[in-house]
């Protein structure tokens, strides 16, 4: 299953664009997260994580011995083990380490993350002091993170609205404007 995600953050100038690639229980990936500072792009395989804020660094990082990859500021990442373990249809919480990446500064370390089912599609979230109910669909993808909120997009709908968005602004909207495009179709 192809499927394209965006998050727009509520109250902090941050978005997200995941072209995300269904296969069974693993995930593969293609996103640019955009903040007011910085320009990410990530591709996830199922054991590399390839990285680039750009004009500023690059990195590659492999899971190791880590159970999965969590991006900084990426609600993407939290549906890594919800999927691949099916969390939404069980009752026992479970404890995982990530190999954590902090953006945008790219600096990599351990992270112990527990996720706990609370039914209604909910999954309670701990890292550290930080608690988290996010709400997830059927699929597995986060659709409600506190400080985020996630849409779906037709991809032959974006398609047509990019095409005449950059059409109609003189094509100005690249990067950005994907994730702006991308929102305002599902809105509508």
């Amino acid at each position: 299953m192809a499927v394209t995600l965006t998050w727009v953050a509520d109250g902090a100038p941050r978005m997200e664009v995941a072209h995300v690639q269904h296969h069974g229980a693993h995930i593969t990936a293609v996103g640019t997260q955009l903040g007011s500072a910085y320009e990410l792009r990530y591709r996830l395989e199922p054991r590399v994580l390839s990285l680039e804020v750009v004009g500023l660094r690059s990195l590659e990082v492999e899971l190791g011995d880590a159970d999965f990859f969590d991006l900084g500021f990426s609600p993407l990442f939290n549906s890594l083990p919800v999927i691949r373990d099916a969390l939404l249809s069980v009752d026992t919480a479970r404890r995982y380490v990530m190999r954590w990446v902090d953006v945008p500064s790219l600096v990599v370390t351990p992270s112990e993350q527990r996720y706990e089912p609370l039914g209604n599609d909910v999954i309670r979230f701990r890292a550290a002091d930080f608690t988290a109910d996010i709400r997830f669909d059927e699929d597995g993808f986060v659709v409600d993170y506190p400080g985020a909120r996630e849409t779906r997009v037709d991809p032959a709908a974006h398609t047509a609205y990019l095409l005449h968005a950059r059409v109609a602004d003189g094509g100005l909207l690249l990067g950005a404007g994907t994730c702006f495009v991308a929102n305002w179709v599902a809105s509508r």
